[in-house]
């Protein structure tokens, strides 16, 4: 798998905080159950790592990524874990060459064409577009289309289910990332039903 296959797997990839390993395993499974099964788990809990090892090896429907993924030794330990790909909130070129390395599909983050072009310089023409409302949205991107036809783009940060759409018709987005589809309270309540709800309704999202 590359990183242009990952974005067509599914309309929106779930970002997901975990403090709770224990909760990893039925979390994943009722993404995978409403046809989410790519989830991001991101690196801001000390849970985070054996979380991504759970999901890799208990639920093998699950395509498993790390996010938050801002040092070189981020990439090389989500990659033990079990990660099937990696995702950054930014890109330095130090950044961009720990996770070219670990031969995982990778989504740098960029909020600027600046950034973007910089990345096309290494041949990198997929993205995350972070953070994406606060960064221009849907209009920038649009913008983005033009000049940089080559890149597709998973813009993450602000995304509601609203939303979404307007981004998924855009030509050079591939899908999106949403905290929206594991609610705080859901997770800490094991309510998986609502979950998996939630992810069927996203994952008919796209137009």
């Amino acid at each position: 798998m590359n990183a242009e296959e990952l974005l067509d797997l599914a309309p929106v990839i779930p970002v997901v905080v975990l403090d709770d390993p224990g909760a990893a395993v039925p979390l994943a499974r009722a993404l995978v159950a409403g046809g989410l099964p790519v989830i991001e788990v991101t690196l801001r809990t000390a849970a985070a790592l054996e979380a991504i090892e759970r999901i890799a090896a208990d639920v093998p429907d699950a395509v498993v990524g790390a996010g938050t993924v801002v040092r070189a030794a981020d990439a090389e330990r989500s990659k033990a874990a079990g990660s099937r790909f990696l995702v950054s909130p930014g890109c330095t070129p130090a950044l961009r060459e720990a996770m070219n390395a670990t031969g995982l599909p990778f989504l740098p983050g960029v909020s600027s064409a600046s950034e973007a072009i910089a990345l096309l310089e290494h041949d990198v023409t997929t993205m995350k577009f972070f953070p994406a409302e606060a960064a221009g949205g849907v209009p920038y991107l649009k913008s983005l289309g033009g000049p940089l036809p080559q890149v597709r783009f998973c813009p993450t940060g602000g995304i509601t289910p609203e939303s979404a759409p307007t981004y998924l018709a855009l030509g050079n987005v591939g899908c999106v990332g949403g905290s929206w589809l594991t609610p705080a309270d859901a997770v800490r309540a094991g309510d998986w039903d609502r979950i998996e709800s939630l992810a069927k309704e996203a994952s008919a999202l796209r137009p």
